[in-house]
């Protein structure tokens, strides 16, 4: 099965995650191309200076240089790097000019046949073009329990409100936001965690759930599991405000 990979630049997780999905790829699968938006982590476009002003406004001084300084050894790291990662593993990477609905970008994908889409960090809403390109769908990763905590950020908000569980979740991509039919779900015990420890599990818990994913896919397996929006919740990005209860509930960043 051929596989494209719709993602983001994201510095810190992406290329470990990566990597790992890879070695654990259900040998009949293979990823052919991955396209590579700009970073967006709160969910919409904004310069580099707006992104340090309001991660530092809202989260404060001591997650402001952790992030800071972890950001600038990924830049100088190459196997943090997504493009020398690609490279080494012969992914072809799909750049796109254009919005990822738009038609060129949907003709520019479908130049690599692929059968199933990937979204991992997406950060546009897909439509129908993009929905239909692929004969075996597309499928996104989420990592909390859907339908609760859809939307930016669920490890921050589950610790934010005192979650004793949380997980992943794999499903079908619809037009709406994390609200398509769930193919696998993980769940996790939160435990004495701190954020970061709780992103990196889910983030590797998530490899195994797409992969999983994957193989029920192509063995024409899957047992769909309702998605249900009367029992939705649905989170932004955080404001100072959540920061100071995030803390207040005894739950730690870093």
């Amino acid at each position: 099965m051929r596989i494209v990979i719709i993602t983001q630049n994201e510095p810190f997780y992406l290329t470990k995650s990566l990597k790992y999905l890879l070695g654990i790829l259900p040998g009949h699968s293979k990823i052919v191309g991955c396209v590579v938006n700009d970073v967006s982590p709160f969910g919409k476009k904004e310069s580099f200076v707006s992104k340090v002003i309001k991660t530092y406004k809202i989260f404060g001084f001591i997650f402001f240089i952790h992030y800071a300084v972890k950001f600038f050894k990924s830049k100088i790291s190459p196997k943090n790097n997504i493009k020398n990662f690609l490279t080494q593993n012969e992914i072809q990477e799909i750049g796109l000019d254009k919005a990822i609905n738009h038609r060129e970008s949907v003709e520019k994908i479908k130049q690599f046949e692929p059968d199933l889409l990937i979204s991992i960090l997406g950060n546009q809403i897909f439509k129908e073009p993009i929905l239909n390109l692929a004969p075996k769908g597309c499928i996104n990763l989420h990592t909390a329990l859907l339908p609760k905590y859809r939307g930016l950020m669920p490890t921050f908000w589950v610790m934010k409100n005192r979650e004793k569980y949380t997980g992943v979740t794999v499903f079908f991509v619809d037009k709406g936001i994390d609200s398509g039919p769930i193919i696998v779900q993980k769940k996790v015990e939160i435990g004495n965690k701190t954020q970061e420890e709780l992103i990196r599990y889910t983030k590797k818990l998530g490899m195994e759930a797409i992969a999983e994913s994957i193989d029920l896919i192509e063995k024409d397996e899957v047992v769909l599991i309702d998605n249900d929006s009367s029992k939705m919740t649905y989170y932004s990005f955080p404001t100072k405000q959540d920061v100071q209860e995030f803390r207040k509930a005894g739950s730690k960043f870093i």
